[in-house]
């Protein structure tokens, strides 16, 4: 399935004014110059894409948004005006249109990336939809009362044509902008990826051979296969080549679609509302999928971790054990592990203390047993270790490694500092991949029991099964978790 990487594409930097300056004048005259030759006999242009992609841009990199580089934006329409047309004091009027759409969507967006509940959430695709309409509005009413007279047309055809195609060129191409990635392929390529894609390009061949409005629909279905299956940028990207690609095959008569209308609109209008209203759909799909993909990785991962500690909760690990069902017979080694006078630490220095007590010990711990195994927290101060080794006497030499990190490594809070000890209950035997639950639950119990010798026998303290324990390894401190002022 097609991805995205996490570095997104960025060619402005917010320390580099200049630059950004610069970029902004170029881009600018760069979509002005593929929209002014996509101009038509009939409409001022069949396809204009500086509005939408200025107004991405600006949205995007909100630091961008600073009256100098939307004057620069301006100028830069205004300078290719003058090199290339004979519009005189009109250019001035026409472009504050462009800049109004610019503007008004911009700052739009913006917004809700300001707002403190919509900062970790993508701009939602209906949004983009009603912020386009808007600025479409704006920019056909400064427009078309400065196109009055060129090309002789009337204020409403003129109002109609502004208005379309700033709207669906808007829809085609903010979302593309938007969510712009350095894209690749997140797993090996195999030729079903590309059926979505295949049936797109059949559903156009179909609109061109059989026309009429209804053809202009066709690619729906195809686009919305798109979304379930590709990334975001993904979907907008085909959904921008699609709609671009009707707009054109449609003014060139290549899809016929000739309707008599009593409104007597330009004949894009129509052409132009249907496929932004299309256009919409798959994105509003993608997101959605993107939505629940995204709140059942948070539901699974606040199900299977410790939301405090960040280890494996309870259920996480039996979810982990019920996964690794592949390899031969292996030794199991089980620990169980309980934070000496945990209460104390919380009565006497309170439970935000205990909680920092909690991850700090979780982290140890994981680093301790590393890739050897897997760390979860069972509840409480009590956690559980479950790694492989070759036999009982390493898994007692890994137990041993954990219970003196903890001990050589005193706990600061605030001005105190605590020795924390950890007492611990460990069983071991061999088990095959397709019993590892069932042995798990009979490990757990037995180190459950020895972990009671622990704690009855001074704590901070190894227990297991009698002759694995190598002698030269004694607990070195049983006392309680002693404090000193730092």
């Amino acid at each position: 399935m097609l991805s995205q990487l996490n570095i997104a594409f960025s060619p402005f930097h917010k320390e580099r004014p200049w630059r950004n300056a610069v970029l902004i004048f170029l881009l600018t005259t760069l979509f002005y110059f593929i929209g002014a030759m996509l101009r038509l006999v009939e409409e001022l242009s069949l396809f204009w894409p500086l509005n939408a992609v200025m107004a991405g841009i600006f949205a995007r990199y909100t630091w961008l948004n600073r009256l100098h580089n939307y004057a620069i934006c301006y100028v830069a329409m205004l300078v290719y005006d003058a090199l290339t047309t004979t519009w005189g004091a009109t250019s001035l009027v026409i472009n504050l249109s462009n800049m109004v759409f610019i503007l008004t969507v911009a700052q739009l967006i913006v917004r809700d990336k300001r707002r403190p509940e919509k900062r970790t959430l993508p701009v939602s695709a209906l949004r983009i939809f009603n912020y386009c309409l808007l600025g479409a509005l704006g920019c056909a009413l400064v427009g078309a009362f400065a196109s009055v007279g060129i090309d002789n047309l009337t204020f409403w055809p003129l109002f109609a044509d502004w208005f379309s195609e700033q709207f669906s060129t808007g829809v085609l191409i903010l979302p593309c902008v938007l969510t712009l990635t350095w894209p690749r392929w997140a797993a090996p390529f195999r030729v079903e990826h590309l059926l979505p894609i295949a049936a797109l390009m059949i559903s156009i061949t179909a609109s061109v051979a059989i026309g009429g409005a209804g053809s202009l629909l066709f690619p729906l279905p195809a686009l919305i296969w798109c979304a379930v299956r590709y990334s975001l940028l993904t979907t907008a990207f085909l959904t921008f080549l699609t709609g671009a690609l009707e707009i054109i095959l449609v003014a060139n008569g290549t899809i016929n679609i000739f309707v008599a209308s009593p409104l007597q609109m330009s004949r894009m209008f129509s052409v132009r509302l249907g496929i932004a209203t299309m256009a919409i759909c798959p994105l509003i799909v993608c997101v959605s999928v993107n939505a629940i993909n995204t709140l059942m990785k948070q539901v699974s991962l606040r199900a299977d971790f410790d939301f405090l500690t960040r280890v494996y909760s309870r259920s996480g690990l039996y979810e982990a054990l019920g996964r690794d069902r592949g390899g031969e017979a292996r030794h199991l080694s089980v620990m169980l592990l309980d934070i000496d006078y945990f209460k104390t630490i919380n009565d006497s220095f309170g439970h935000e203390c205990g909680d920092r007590v909690l991850t700090t010990f979780a982290q140890q711990v994981q680093q301790v047993v590393g890739d050897r195994g897997i760390v979860a927290r069972m509840g409480g101060e009590e956690f559980a270790v479950v790694a492989t080794t070759e036999d009982a006497r390493q898994g007692f030499m890994l137990a041993e490694s954990i219970r003196r990190a903890v001990e050589a490594h005193p706990f600061r809070w605030r001005q105190q500092t605590l020795f924390l000890t950890v007492s611990i209950g460990l069983s071991s035997g061999t088990t095959q991949s397709w019993e590892l639950t069932e042995r798990f639950n009979k490990l757990l119990a037995e180190a459950d029991e020895y972990l009671y010798r622990s704690k009855k026998e001074g704590r901070n303290r190894t227990s297991t099964q009698e002759g694995q324990e190598p002698v030269e390894l004694l607990p070195t401190n049983n006392g309680d978790p002693g404090t000193e002022n730092a």
